[in-house]
């Protein structure tokens, strides 16, 4: 068994003892956007503290108006929000964990027509146009800072963080990209670091010495025109001398064309960044980004990369991360996959952040705990996503369960899943399960299909159905022909694919489907491989840390991907990742035609037409991805039987492969029975 003695050593940050390395990192939730957010916040916070996380990093707090993420987004200049303030920290320490502020200003970032920054130029993620701070302003903008700090500590919070990482107003102002200033706050390298510096300085001064003072630094930029490595690192040595306690490391701006956090970045793929700055200081320096298990943050602190390591994402997957860690439970872990569909892509979208493989997050005060009071005996068909984590929340609460999948493994498609590269963390997600479903004892019957006739002798109080799709068959001429093969026997390896390849259907599994035609999923996890496709030096030599994109290696195979929709390719993909996969398409070289009528697939190939003129694409494999139908046939029988059986998931809902609605779902009907 795995040790952790490192990870669970506590650690003196400033004046403050932390209890262990493990550390909640700071993120966006737009709790605050539904009723009761302090009541929805406490509760989320503290049931991390609870959880033994040693350190919880708060969502980012703006000093002033124009600095807020968005119209109405967190705020805290008035000593009248003080209240609102008091009840998540009382809720932390009263569940014996410690919580810092993080001050953000979005500067240019900032979706607000009054956003301002360095300068007045544009960021290209933002409709608006900041406007440029007078050298008056900015010495404004300091002391709003060092305000909210003073509020921070009145409310009770621990400390603060002082966000100047991804491209926000601080590090808008380090990087000369986006600060061309010609006062004391811009021009020479100097100048560019001041704002930052005085910020810290006004925030200890006015904080003073006791409470926590952390700086999240720009470890790398990953824009043109951003620090070099050795600009970091000397910026660091000032920040320390500035009065900051500890520095946290932040990579990338929200504009940087490279990928920072989606599972396709391999894990702690940025420790040369990180160690860059741990180097150049002696105060304690935490590491962030793609750290999902206690191995991979154990062997960071090993190493020396880092002291402590920052988690947030992870943290939504399971409150309990760092207890599981300290008693030997690593297995039991719910590891975040870094899928991205229901934090990031919900909080792009305007909406609130919850976790894919558990629904809970965010969600607290909606999931009751405890047992059922009447435990039943329950039969759950169907081993994938939906029936083992409806199996799993069950059994959790005192039902007894009986899991029923008729193939030889748990996992339905997510055995897919896992194969694609950039999906390696789909693994981690069926260890949970399966794991879990042995210790709460659930009965797991693999080769299993029950029917509905065994299903009722054997008296269950309960049947859930979860089992899943079926692949849709187009009608086109020819599909039944050997050249067109389905996406699962593509994904199972049951057909080898040849050179030439159309994909029919471009949603999200398309997608996975060209992935794993072109690529390796082993290759996928190297970080020299990932470097070289996106253009990052990890040397960190140039400044904001780029080079020239360096594909590794031809694509293996020729992909030209097809849509019946008129719109563009990929629109229904995830926000945060879509772009991401479309990237990794244009660098492959991958054909994408929408609007297309389907003829026929014959021995040239496949016949098609676009606005009406025919076109014939020859190659060695046209492969099905055109959809999905519900699997209903077992739910059908039983309520032509008399009986009322649950059904979730694919088999409730096909119309697109959707594994957070189907947990959700499952964990929502767990909790009602």
């Amino acid at each position: 068994m795995a040790t952790f003695d490192r990870l669970l050593t506590p650690l003196r940050v400033g004046a403050t003892l932390l209890p262990n390395r493990m550390v909640m990192g700071a993120m966006h939730t737009r709790l605050e956007t539904l009723d009761r957010p302090h009541e929805r916040l406490a509760a989320f916070y503290a049931a991390r503290a609870a959880g033994e996380i040693g350190l919880i990093l708060s969502g980012g707090f703006a000093p002033n108006p124009e600095g807020v993420m968005e119209p109405g987004g967190p705020l805290f200049n008035r000593a009248e929000q003080l209240d609102e303030h008091r009840v998540v920290t009382r809720a932390v320490h009263e569940a014996g964990g410690k919580i810092v502020l993080q001050i953000l200003h979005a500067g240019r970032y900032a979706k607000v027509p009054e956003c301002v920054g360095p300068t007045a130029a544009k960021a290209r993620i933002n409709a608006y146009a900041p406007r440029a701070l007078s050298t008056q302003e900015v010495r404004a903008t300091i002391a709003d800072f060092a305000c909210t700090a003073a509020l921070a500590v009145q409310a009770g919070y621990d400390g603060v963080e002082i966000m100047g990482s991804e491209g926000y107003l601080i590090n808008e102002f380090t990087a000369a990209l986006t600060n061309a200033r010609d006062d004391e706050f811009g021009g020479s390298f100097a100048g560019r670091i001041r704002f930052a510096l005085d910020i810290v300085r006004a925030v200890r001064a006015e904080m003073g010495r006791e409470p926590m003072l952390i700086y999240r630094i720009s470890s790398i930029d990953l824009v043109e025109g951003g620090m070099s490595g050795a600009e970091t690192a000397a910026f660091a040595k000032e920040i320390e001398a500035a009065g900051a306690d500890l520095i946290n490391t932040g990579v990338g701006w929200h504009e940087s064309a490279v990928p920072t956090i989606a599972a396709c970045v391999p894990r702690a793929a940025w420790r040369d960044a990180i160690r860059n700055v741990k180097e150049a200081v002696s105060i304690p320096v935490m590491a962030s980004n793609r750290i999902n298990m206690p191995e991979v943050a154990e062997e960071l602190i090993a190493s020396g990369v880092a002291d402590l390591v920052s988690m947030a994402r992870p943290l939504l997957a399971d409150p309990d991360f760092a207890k599981k860690t300290r008693l030997g439970m690593a297995d039991e872990i719910n590891t975040c996959i870094g899928c991205n569909q229901a934090c990031l892509d919900r909080i792009f979208t305007e909406r609130t952040a919850t976790c894919l493989v558990n629904p809970r997050a965010g969600r607290e005060i909606e999931f009751a705990a405890g047992k059922a009071k009447q435990p039943k005996r329950i039969a759950v068909v169907g081993g994938g996503p939906a029936g083992m984590a409806f199996a799993l929340n069950a059994a959790e609460r005192g039902h007894q369960l009986t899991l029923f999948e008729a193939h030889a493994r748990l996992g339905g498609q997510l055995n897919l899943a896992k194969v694609v590269p950039g999906k390696a963390e789909f693994h981690e997600m069926l260890r949970y399960f399966e794991v879990r479903l042995e210790r709460l004892g659930v009965a797991v019957r693999l080769g299993h299909a029950p029917t509905a006739q065994a299903l009722a002798s054997e008296t269950f109080d309960e049947v859930v159905i979860a089992t899943g799709v079926t692949p849709r068959v187009p009608d086109i001429v020819g599909v039944d022909h050997p050249k067109a093969v389905s996406y699962i026997d593509v994904l199972t390896g049951k057909v080898e694919v040849g050179a030439r390849v159309a994909i029919i259907g471009a949603g999200g599994i398309g997608f996975d489907v060209a992935e794993y035609l072109l690529g390796d999923a082993q290759e996928a996890l190297d970080r020299g491989v990932f470097f070289r496709a996106w253009g990052v030096d990890p040397a960190n030599a140039n400044a904001g840390g780029l080079t020239r994109v360096d594909a590794h290696g031809a694509p293996r195979r020729s992909v030209h991907m097809f849509q019946r929709k008129a719109q563009p390719l990929g629109k229904g993909l995830g926000k945060s990742t879509g772009w991401i996969l479309k990237a990794r398409m244009r660098q492959a070289n991958v054909m994408m035609t929408s609007g297309v009528a389907y003829d026929a697939i014959d021995d040239e190939g496949l016949h098609y037409r676009v606005d009406g003129k025919p076109h014939v694409l020859a190659v060695d494999h046209v492969v099905l991805c055109a959809g999905q139908h519900s699997n209903r046939t077992l739910y059908d029988e039983l309520v032509a039987r008399g009986a009322q059986p649950k059904v979730i998931g694919g088999a409730d809902v096909a119309a697109e492969l959707d594994a957070l609605r189907a947990i959700d779902q499952a964990a929502r009907l767990a909790m009602t029975l």
